[in-house]
């Protein structure tokens, strides 16, 4: 098992940063040996990517989600890992982002490129290259503003104050 834990500053606001962490399907373009994320509804994520040369699937759900706050995930079946990225402002146009990671090898293959610090340099190549995405675009692709605590799902608020129709919908823009 692998715990990993790396921060990154970015020089865009919290909700900047936040918001494109909430564009799940977005990550190939930042995260390395991610091939697809398919988001399945507000908390579940079927994920695609390519570990020790291998093609790996998991189904991961999310488990906590505050806006501007916490994202964390934990996967359900495949490839075992859980974690959490934090977000925290340094000012108004400056946002710490911390990943915690607990990932479990699976087989031999992976044991050694565990063993050599291959995931934890995958990690800090992530971040760095969210880094760069974000600070070029200065703004996210899309957003979900509402919140998953467990099992419950709070979708964001229409202008109107109703609760909009399908959150998961909504995260893209």
């Amino acid at each position: 098992m692998s715990f990993i834990e790396h921060q990154i500053e970015v020089d865009v606001p919290v909700r900047v940063a936040y918001d494109q962490w909430t564009q799940f399907e977005s990550f190939p373009l930042f995260m390395e040996g991610v091939k697809r994320v398919r988001q399945i509804d507000d908390r579940t994520l079927e994920w695609t990517a390519e570990i020790a040369g291998q093609e790996r699937k998991w189904t991961a759900v999310i488990t906590d989600q505050t806006p501007d706050v916490r994202v964390a995930w934990k996967s359900v079946d495949g490839a075992d890992n859980a974690g959490a990225v934090l977000f925290a402002p340094l000012g108004p146009d400056r946002t710490r982002l911390t990943l915690r990671l607990d990932a479990h090898p699976d087989g031999v293959v992976e044991s050694v490129g565990d063993a050599l610090g291959f995931l934890e340099r995958r990690a800090r190549g992530d971040l760095e290259r969210f880094k760069e995405y974000i600070e070029a675009r200065r703004a996210p692709t899309g957003a979900w503003r509402g919140e998953i605590h467990g099992t419950a799902v709070e979708g964001e608020q229409a202008m109107d104050g109703s609760a909009e129709e399908s959150p998961a919908l909504s995260r893209q823009s």
